[in-house]
């Protein structure tokens, strides 16, 4: 077993969090490379279940669908209950059909400001991860092309802002680091050392390897 299917099935560990779900977000700045490992963490963990925020978030509200996920999700997840929700199209500029969303032992939110105030009670595990903001955005801005110049420029300022005002890195149980062989799983500054790590010694492998 690897260090990402340790990591993923150290998910399993914490108690329910959301109804019968381990809720686990993975925050960070745009272009940090959330999506990538949410996909990575849901294939080692079966396909569990992953909301993008994207998929919440619209031209209008970057960062105003929290009453959208709590009425879409959180609360049906919090029954034991299917959630549906209408994945929002960029292109169009209007909600799709609907969506659903199992109850699964883990479910996955990434998006920027998946560990925000509002989400935090539900939450399981909160992962961060650990890369810079101008790095992140640079790495975004070369994934969407120069056409989406315009609108990284106001998605940069509305970031900047939403995390001066809500930040998600303090509260986070890990900083997930980038490395050339993969992840480093660090301790991240709501925990102390050795609590609530992804990975620990009893595992066989150190959190900073």
């Amino acid at each position: 077993m690897n260090d990402l299917d340790r990591a993923a099935h150290a998910l399993l560990r914490p108690a329910p969090s959301c109804g019968p779900v381990r809720l686990v977000a993975i925050d960070g700045h745009a272009g940090s490379g959330k999506s990538t490992l949410a996909a990575r963490l849901s294939a080692a963990l079966g396909d569990a279940p992953v909301l993008h925020l994207d998929d919440l978030a619209t031209h209008e509200e970057l960062f105003a669908w929290t009453d959208r996920l709590r009425e879409q999700v959180l609360e049906p997840l919090s029954r034991g209950e299917r959630a549906s929700y209408r994945p929002y199209d960029w292109r169009l500029r209007r909600f799709g059909e609907p969506r659903a969303l199992d109850p699964a032992p883990v479910v996955l939110v990434e998006g920027v400001g998946a560990g925000r105030k509002a989400v935090r009670p539900f939450l399981a595990r909160l992962l961060w991860m650990e890369r810079g903001a101008e790095d992140s955005w640079a790495r975004g801005r070369r994934r969407d092309g120069p056409e989406q110049d315009s609108f990284w420029d106001g998605w940069t300022v509305a970031e900047t802002r939403h995390f001066a005002e809500d930040p998600s890195r303090a509260f986070a149980d890990t900083l997930v680091r980038e490395s050339p062989e993969g992840y480093d799983w660090l301790p991240g500054p709501a925990v102390t050392a050795g609590a609530h790590q992804i990975i620990t010694d009893r595992d066989g492998i150190s959190s900073g390897n």
